[in-house]
């Protein structure tokens, strides 16, 4: 049954409605694209946990991941995405059914879906087409002349940022934010929750989890990471691109 007025539901991505990062698993699926050898991932995925393990802020991590795409053609890296999105519904075993049940409800319900991610909007935009979300508020990694130049176009959608997401979504579509709920898996989406009159807690983050209980925040269970996937053959989706334009 529709409410006789919409809320919004916030959705944080990684974690939350995705059982593993979007960030890495389309890194590696990007890289191995390009022609990289395996160990070329876990090179630059150890750098990122090692800026992590001493104690770099997670914006500053953030940051540091999307210099990883400085110089690639913007277009392409959309249509791999979409590639690796396609490889991980057939896989099966990405998305939380818990967090994606409750998605589905908010949508029924009449509820405004917005997905609020320190991912960014090549990665999600499939998904959010796959859960019919309405909107999605994300980091944005700056464009200049249709290819990534390393760099934020603002801060990354992390922390604080989301909390301001919520406020400025919700004055957009005329919501009070005590009106809406959140869906949170980590510490750093702990401003977005509390941003919301309601909140709900993904996974088994035991602090987060001891807070949600507190307040009685509802609690979803997490779900293991899939498998990797098997790696793509490189220029592959450039032939099938080739071809179309041809």
């Amino acid at each position: 049954m529709h409410r006789d007025r919409a809320r919004l539901a916030f959705f944080d991505v990684d974690g939350t409605l995705t059982t593993a990062t979007t960030l890495f698993r389309f890194l590696r699926h990007y890289l191995a694209a390009e022609g990289h050898e395996p160990h070329e991932y876990d090179r630059r995925r150890q750098r990122l946990k090692a800026m992590t393990e001493i104690g770099v802020p997670r914006e500053r991590t953030n940051l540091a991941y999307f210099e990883n795409f400085a110089g690639a053609d913007a277009a392409r890296v959309s249509a791999l995405a979409r590639d690796w999105f396609a490889a991980e519904l057939g896989q099966g075993g990405f998305l939380n059914d818990r967090a994606l049940d409750a998605l589905r409800g908010h949508r029924a319900a009449g509820d405004r879906i917005v997905f609020v991610s320190g991912s960014f909007a090549a990665c999600l935009a499939p998904l959010a087409e796959h859960v019919g979300a309405h909107e999605v508020w994300s980091t944005s990694p700056e464009i200049a002349h249709g290819r990534y130049t390393g760099r934020l176009v603002r801060p990354p959608m992390i922390g604080r940022a989301k909390a301001d997401a919520v406020r400025l979504a919700a004055a957009a579509h005329r919501v009070a934010p005590a009106d809406c709920v959140a869906y949170g898996d980590h510490a750093s989406d702990l401003p977005m929750l509390e941003a919301t009159g309601s909140a709900a807690v993904v996974g088994g983050d035991a602090a987060l989890r001891a807070l949600a209980r507190r307040r009685c925040w509802r609690l979803l269970p997490g779900a293991p990471a899939p498998d990797p996937l098997p790696l793509p053959v490189p220029g592959r989706l450039v032939d099938q691109v080739t071809r179309l334009g041809a």
